[in-house]
């Protein structure tokens, strides 16, 4: 089986503050041992025109504000190209892989333009085909996508245009619930052998992004084929903002990298029937 990959999901876990979403690189490449270090990126002017209600109004939970408005909140939080192009040069300097997931056209080609190695697009945007469209034109690195809120019908529309463009073997998708945090039996793990029985022969590889509670069920995601495995990250569950308390803290993200690789290196067949580990046992101890 494939070496699980991890992506460690800052999002907007940063408070906008460049040198904390440095921080946050630093220590899931030395303290987690992570594969991927995942930011994000939207234009809210586009998302303020599309849904001017909800971006002019107040934050719907105050204590997570950052802002007056929705659109203050989520403007304090954005980081520019120019810092994102900072960002993918110091994940470079310390070898992990920078990522970011993109909320609408203009983030689609503004990340673009820098090549990251793969661009993900969340479960909100994934029926945005105008984008994923762009993207394949104009884009040369793998796509991942989450099926959080999505239908099957959707998910088939997308592999089926990806599979038109010819570029079915750069499409990644995820098994993901849209929820924060999302309740164990709502998780639904068993829908990555449906992705893999679907899909499994038309795509690059199918993934699991997880906004639940613990580690536990991550390691079950990858036994079902999910060869990547993406998780909220943040330095402390109680600081200020939406996604923090599905996220995991250093530690339980060094666990589940831990946790993975041990996993993968134990999904394996026997070699020969009796282990020469077992041999020294068999000699002392066999009836």
């Amino acid at each position: 089986m494939e070496k699980p990959i991890v992506v460690a999901e800052v999002g907007c876990n940063h408070m906008g503050d460049l040198e904390l979403a440095k921080k946050f690189i630093k220590v899931a490449k030395e303290i987690c041992n992570v594969d991927v270090v995942k930011f994000q990126k939207r234009d809210i002017k586009t998302w303020t025109e599309r849904y001017p209600e909800q971006y002019n109004a107040p934050h719907p939970n105050p204590s997570n504000a950052y802002g007056k408005t929705y659109k203050s909140h989520r403007e304090n939080l954005e980081f520019d190209l120019e810092q994102h192009k900072i960002l993918k040069e110091y994940c470079e300097s310390l070898g992990v892989i920078y990522s970011t997931s993109v909320w609408d056209m203009k983030s689609a080609q503004e990340i673009a333009s820098i090549s990251p190695q793969f661009i993900k697009i969340p479960s909100a945007c994934n029926t945005n085909l105008e984008m994923l469209e762009w993207l394949c034109d104009n884009y040369s690195g793998d796509i991942h996508i989450s099926t959080g809120m999505t239908t099957t019908k959707e998910i088939n529309d997308i592999v089926e245009m990806f599979t038109k463009k010819g570029k079915n073997k750069k499409l990644v998708l995820y098994n993901c619930t849209s929820g924060y945090p999302v309740p164990f039996e709502d998780i639904c793990l068993l829908e990555i052998n449906n992705l893999k029985d679907r899909y499994g022969e038309k795509v690059k590889q199918i993934g699991f992004s997880g906004h639940h509670l613990g580690i536990a069920v991550d390691v079950s995601a990858y036994t079902l084929g999910a060869t990547i495995i993406e998780r909220h990250f943040t330095l402390d569950r109680t600081w200020k903002g939406t996604d923090h308390a599905a996220s995991l803290e250093p530690d339980g993200m060094r666990k589940l990298v831990r946790d993975l690789n041990a996993v993968h290196k134990a999904l394996t067949y026997k070699n020969e029937e009796i282990l020469p580990i077992e041999d020294v046992q068999r000699r002392k101890l066999k009836w």
